[in-house]
């Protein structure tokens, strides 16, 4: 993974270094539709409503972010062409984008509703992005505290 220098609020920082990779809101919404099975730099496109050169800057950054990964494909009759695939990093985004929703669904709810309900894969369960301990039990965000390390940003 590739990190810029010059972060703001610190290279220590981790959110900082997040903030770094995930800057512009394109990336969010790249994310969004690899999350959703997109692929391919035409369906980005498609479903975005994005101009190519602004798409290519993004799908390059998150490459270099470690967050998605080139894979060559040819259809019959065609040039080859790249997909992109997310890695496990960028797999480890999806409850971030989740509680992004999650937010935004409280917070600044659209008049028909949630877009998205996450579910669980096997029970239909629907499911909320929450903090919990090591025992798997959920801890009200109140209880949750940020403990400063010595590494924290003077």
């Amino acid at each position: 993974m590739v990190v810029a220098r010059g972060i703001r609020g610190g290279e220590t920082c981790s959110i900082a270094r997040t903030v770094d990779v995930l800057k512009d809101p394109w990336a969010f919404l790249v994310l969004r539709e690899a999350f959703g099975g997109v692929t391919r730099f035409s369906d980005f496109r498609a479903r975005l409503h994005i101009a190519s050169d602004v798409l290519s800057d993004r799908l390059s950054a998150l490459v270099t972010a470690g967050v998605l990964v080139r894979e060559h494909y040819r259809e019959a009759g065609s040039r080859p062409r790249e997909e992109y695939r997310l890695t496990e990093a960028g797999d480890e985004l999806r409850p971030v984008l989740a509680a992004l929703q999650q937010w935004g669904d409280a917070h600044l709810p659209a008049e028909c509703g949630p877009t998205v309900l996450w579910r669980h894969r096997e029970t239909g369960e629907l499911l909320e992005v929450a903090f919990v301990d090591a025992d798997g039990r959920r801890v009200a965000r109140a209880d949750a505290v940020g403990e400063r390390t010595a590494a924290y940003p003077a």
